[in-house]
């Protein structure tokens, strides 16, 4: 899959930095074509001769080496399919979250608008830093890929995490971006997110569980396969992509109403309330005497069917989140709404459940086929999903 690729290798000032040698290799085992960029201080712990002999290419340190008349780095990033930069150390990781382009490497990721694996490798407490875990979560919902690092003994002589993780797991990483199919080249999708907020008044209110975790998987991956994505969430997400904020199900529903017609195809991850308050209170309801508070709740609107009803083209996707039952009540509920697809998952267990990042699942569709997916990572679950609907 790598044949003919060209892999942009970013290499920084880390220990791990020989261990990348190896790793070139194994790209031009298969054919790859390696081009690499250091950081000047990457050459503290590899030769910058080294690298060019590996990779058979000159290897790009200084920023504003212009041959050609090219500025070296929007040429390094145009030519490149993939990005790894491995190892990672905490400073660059910081720069890149932060948009700061003080080297040609930095700069070379910010201009790179295609797969970037970022494999970081650092002292276990500078690892553990809420600042750099905070960056990397930033990185993460820019759309790059974070190879955790592994745990052992250190080369400062601490024992805890920030080991370069194994090369075959980069390796591995880089084929998989570069053999994705962007089955949804084309596609508009618009995917639903989190649990709605029902006011009780300006302090209490009436939600569930949901994280939003699984419609924000299902949104990214979308993205990844080439899909034009706007995310309707509950829950606050800094996206590559479109992302609308709202808070209750008619404001839900409205988001998705605005752009249905224009949409290929629909997935309702949220969590919809299915009751809000009739009569909200505008001021903070004061606790009195009384043992008990008479609440009324009114039906919300049903967003899935009233989806299935107005469906011209569209693929309509729900979900099924059932403590009991689940493979009934999963039928019933496609039968009522008349989705295309239902996703059904347990949410009684706790491995699978609210909040975790972990799924299984069983798709029914509007022919009756069932197809259960074994637990696997929302992201996993995600991807397996779009390939039951469009593979």
């Amino acid at each position: 899959m790598l044949s003919g690729k060209t892999v942009l290798v970013g290499i920084t000032g880390g220990i791990a930095a020989y261990k990348i040698c190896e790793l070139i290799r194994m790209f031009k085992r298969v054919n790859a074509n390696v081009r690499v960029v250091c950081t000047p201080n990457a050459l503290n712990f590899v030769t910058k001769l080294t690298l060019q002999n590996l990779s058979q290419n000159e290897v790009g340190v200084e920023e504003f080496n212009i041959p050609d008349f090219k500025p070296e780095h929007i040429s390094y990033a145009d030519e490149a399919d993939v990005m790894v930069i491995a190892p990672a150390t905490a400073n660059t990781i910081s720069k890149l979250a932060s948009g700061i382009c003080d080297n040609l490497l930095t700069s070379v990721a910010c201009a790179f608008h295609k797969p970037v694996i970022i494999a970081p490798a650092m002292n276990c407490n500078m690892w553990q830093n809420p600042i750099i875990q905070e960056n990397l979560k930033n990185l993460k919902t820019y759309g790059y890929t974070i190879l955790e690092p592994e745990s052992g003994f250190l080369a400062c002589g601490y024992q805890g995490q920030g080991r370069l993780c194994a090369l075959e797991k980069i390796f591995d990483a880089t084929v998989k971006k570069l053999s994705t199919k962007k089955i949804l080249t084309g596609k508009k999708i618009i995917i639903t997110a989190g649990g709605t907020i029902e006011d009780i008044d300006p302090v209490r209110y009436i939600s569930n569980y949901s994280s939003g975790k699984m419609g924000i998987a299902l949104a990214d991956t979308a993205y990844e396969l080439g899909s034009d994505v706007e995310l309707v969430t509950t829950v606050p997400a800094k996206k590559p992509y479109v992302v609308t904020k709202v808070k209750s199900a008619f404001e839900m529903k409205n988001a998705v109403m605005e752009h249905f017609s224009d949409a290929d195809c629909v997935i309702m991850a949220a969590a919809v309330a299915d009751y809000h308050v009739k009569e909200k209170s505008a001021q903070k309801i004061k606790k009195t005497n009384d043992d008990e508070i008479t609440l009324t709740l009114v039906k919300n609107p049903d967003i899935l069917k009233s989806l299935c009803e107005l469906k011209t083209h569209q693929t309509v996707v729900g979900f099924c989140a059932e403590s009991e039952n689940l493979l009934e009540n999963a039928k019933e509920k496609i039968s009522k709404k008349g989705c295309d697809y239902l996703i059904a998952n347990d949410i009684s267990r706790k491995d699978i459940g609210f909040s975790s990042d972990y799924n299984e699942v069983t798709i029914l569709s509007s022919a009756g086929v069932v197809k259960e997916l074994e637990k696997a990572d929302k992201y996993t679950i995600a991807r397996q999903i779009f390939e039951e609907i469009y593979g």
